[in-house]
C-alpha cells in the first residue's frame, strides 16, 4: 500500500521547516530538512500491527532464549561432547550456553532496532544551539519532549510489545543469577574426604607396589597414592589431588610432635603432599632439617614437628595420615585425614 491510497486526513502533518536564505552576512544558505517520507507503518495501522507481532515475537524469542540458557546449565553434563559441522566436536554444555544467551541477547536487541525502525518516529528535528545551563524554559521544554518521545513510542498504546519486552528484560538477567549461583557443582562433602581408608596399602607412585617399612631408608622422601588408584582412571587427577601422599623416615628420637610419633610407624610419618597454602604439590625435602618446601610460594613445613608452618603464607600444617602394618608387612593406612587436605575453604567449619 502507497501513500496515494490513504485518505488525505488520515497522513501526518508535515512539518513547517524554516529555511534561511543567503545573504551577506550569511554567506551559505541553511539547505534545510529533506521532505520527510512516511513510512509504510506511518500510514497503515494493519503493517504498524505486523511491525508490532514481529517485535513482540522477538522478545518472546529472548526469553525462550533465556529459559533455555538456565535448562542447559541444570540438565546437560559438563563432560558431555556434541557434534557440530563444520566445527566439528565441542563441549555441549558450552555450545549450548553460547547459543541461548547469544540469542537471548541479539533477539532484544534485534527487537528494539527494529521496534526504533518502524513504530517510533523518525522525523529529523533541526534545534538551536543553547547554552549550558538550562533555563526554567528549556527544562520544561525537556519534559516536554520526553512527554512527547514517550507518546510517539506508543509504549503505552503497544501493550504487546511493551510487555513482551518487559518479559525479556526481566528474564534475561536470571542467567547472571544462575552462573553466580556456585560457579560450578557444589563441592559438598567431597573435599572432606579423600580415598584413604582403614586398610588401604601404601602404593609406591613410581614403582606401583605396595610399600614394606624395609624399603624406605632414614631421611628419604616417598611419594604414594592409595591401593586401587590408577593412572587411567577418569577420575584419577581428582583424587589424586585429594590423596597424594608423602613418606619420610625419620628417626623416632628426632620427632618432636607425641601425636606425629604415634601416628608413625617405626619412624615413617605419613603427610599430605598438598600445600596448605593453594594447593602446589611439595616436592623439596631437606634432610638434614627435616624441612619440606612448597616450590610455588616457599611454604616451609617442619616435618619433625607436625608439619608445622615455619615459613612462608601456608595457613596451617599438613594434615597427617595415620599408617601401621598389615599380616604381610605391608605398610597401610589406618583411616582417612583427620581435617581436610589443601588450602583452607570456608566451609571446614
Amino acid at each position: 500500500m502507497s501513500s496515494q491510497d490513504i485518505p488525505e486526513e488520515n497522513l501526518p502533518a508535515e512539518q513547517d521547516a524554516n529555511v534561511a536564505v543567503a545573504d551577506e552576512k550569511n554567506p551559505f544558505a541553511d539547505p534545510g530538512l529533506p521532505p520527510h517520507e512516511h513510512r509504510i507503518q506511518d500510514i497503515d495501522e494493519r503493517a504498524a500491527r505486523r511491525s508490532e507481532r514481529a517485535v513482540a515475537l522477538l522478545f518472546t524469542v529472548s526469553m525462550l532464549a533465556t529459559v533455555g540458557f538456565i535448562a542447559s546449565y541444570v540438565t546437560i553434563p559438563h563432560d558431555k561432547s556434541v557434534f557440530v559441522f563444520p566445527i566439528g566436536h565441542l563441549n555441549a554444555l558450552n555450545f549450548a550456553l553460547g547459543l541461548t544467551l547469544g540469542a537471548a541477547l541479539f533477539c532484544i536487541g534485534a527487537g528494539a532496532v527494529h521496534w526504533a525502525r518502524t513504530l517510533m518516529s523518525d522525523e529529523e528535528v533541526a534545534d538551536d544551539r543553547h547554552a549550558i545551563a538550562a533555563e526554567p524554559e528549556v527544562k520544561a521544554k525537556v519534559m516536554a519532549d520526553f512527554k512527547q518521545g514517550a507518546k510517539e513510542s506508543a509504549l503505552g498504546r503497544r501493550k504487546l510489545i511493551r510487555n513482551t519486552m518487559f518479559g525479556a528484560l526481566a528474564l534475561f538477567p536470571l542467567s547472571g543469577v544462575v552462573l553466580l549461583r556456585d560457579l560450578g557443582p557444589l563441592p559438598g562433602t567431597k573435599l572432606r574426604h579423600t580415598l584413604w581408608s582403614k586398610g588401604k596399602l601404601l602404593v609406591n607412585m613410581n614403582t606401583d607396589e605396595p610399600l614394606r617399612p624395609e624399603d624406605v631408608a632414614v631421611g628419604s622422601l616417598t611419594f604414594v597414592k592409595p591401593e586401587g588408584l590408577e593412572e587411567h582412571d577418569h577420575d584419577f587427577q581428582n583424587e589424586i589431588a585429594k590423596a597424594a601422599l608423602m613418606i619420610i623416615r625419620l628417626q623416632p628420637d628426632d620427632i618432636k610432635d607425641k601425636q606425629e610419633l604415634d601416628w608413625s610407624y617405626q619412624g615413617i610419618v605419613a603427610y599430605s603432599k598438598i600445600c596448605t597454602h593453594v594447593g602446589c604439590p611439595i616436592s623439596l625435602y631437606e634432610q638434614q632439617t627435616h624441612h619440606a618446601l612448597c616450590p610455588c610460594h616457599q611454604s616451609t613445613f617442619d616435618l619433625a614437628d607436625g608439619a608445622k608452618v615455619i615459613f612462608g603464607p601456608a595457613g596451617h600444617p599438613l594434615p597427617q595420615l595415620r599408617i601401621g602394618v598389615n599380616d604381610e608387612g605391608y605398610l597401610e593406612a589406618l583411616g582417612d585425614f583427620d581435617e581436610p587436605v589443601g588450602p583452607a575453604f570456608w566451609e571446614r567449619g
